[in-house]
């Protein structure tokens, strides 16, 4: 039952923790009115237990998305480019006229050199936006929390879309991405940064053995986005939130 981790939802959407991040990519079952459906499900579970789902949706449509829903939505990518002649980038300031939330940083799927990451999470804070930045290993964390994005998520290339979760496979990985991101800030003497656990997690038990090992969200994508019943998989997925 949802109820039994219900809590107050804000006003406002918003990206907080405990959250489930759904990552649409660019399935078919992900954009267009099949993404809306995806997300309005994701609005009703929201508003069911309390807990934060929000969307990771394609460029063209986060602005859709973010109209005709109250879940956080996040753009999948922001450039690290200005007004001016970058012909297909994605501005951070386009993505905040849009009312989404967000964006993701450094997807496997869409690899930053160094400095740009640096630049685009600056820009995403100077337009009001969160960002998460995804690393792929402890060492990678490590120097992603230097550069204070708003969330980390650690998700081993390797076993994205596969049936073994990091929190199962590779739990070292998780756990020492938190204590990574929490010594970087004691060395700083800045807030820690979130860590949120990615890569094949398609079950409550997933869920919950990554919030044992320290994370305090999950992103994924396939097990929800291409699931049969998304959104029975995602009540699942909430219960696992503990």
């Amino acid at each position: 039952m949802l109820t039994s981790i219900a809590r107050n939802m804000p006003s406002e959407p918003v990206l907080t923790t405990p959250c489930i991040i759904v990552n649409y990519k660019t399935y078919k079952q992900g954009y267009g009115p099949a993404g809306l459906e995806l997300t309005r499900a994701m609005e009703e579970l929201a508003r069911a237990s309390g807990v934060c789902l929000a969307a990771a949706a394609g460029p063209v449509d986060v602005a859709n998305y973010v109209a005709n829903s109250r879940v956080p939505v996040l753009a999948q990518n922001v450039d690290p480019a200005g007004f001016g002649s970058y012909t297909g980038a994605v501005l951070a300031e386009a993505v905040a006229a849009t009312g989404a939330v967000g964006t993701l940083v450094n997807h496997s799927e869409h690899r930053l050199q160094l400095a740009d990451i640096g630049e685009v999470i600056t820009r995403c804070r100077e337009n009001g936006l969160q960002t998460v930045l995804c690393t792929d290993t402890v060492a990678t964390t490590a120097a992603g929390a230097a550069l204070h994005p708003d969330y980390l998520a650690v998700e081993p290339p390797e076993l994205i879309g596969g049936d073994i979760s990091v929190s199962t496979a590779r739990p070292e990985v998780v756990s020492g991405a938190v204590e990574a991101a929490r010594e970087v800030a004691e060395g700083q003497g800045s807030p820690v940064v979130p860590v949120l656990c990615g890569a094949g997690v398609k079950t409550r038990t997933d869920v919950a053995k990554a919030m044992e090992l320290g994370a305090q969200g999950i992103l994924l994508a396939s097990g929800v986005v291409k699931a049969a019943d998304p959104k029975a998989v995602l009540e699942d997925l909430i219960q696992g939130l503990g």
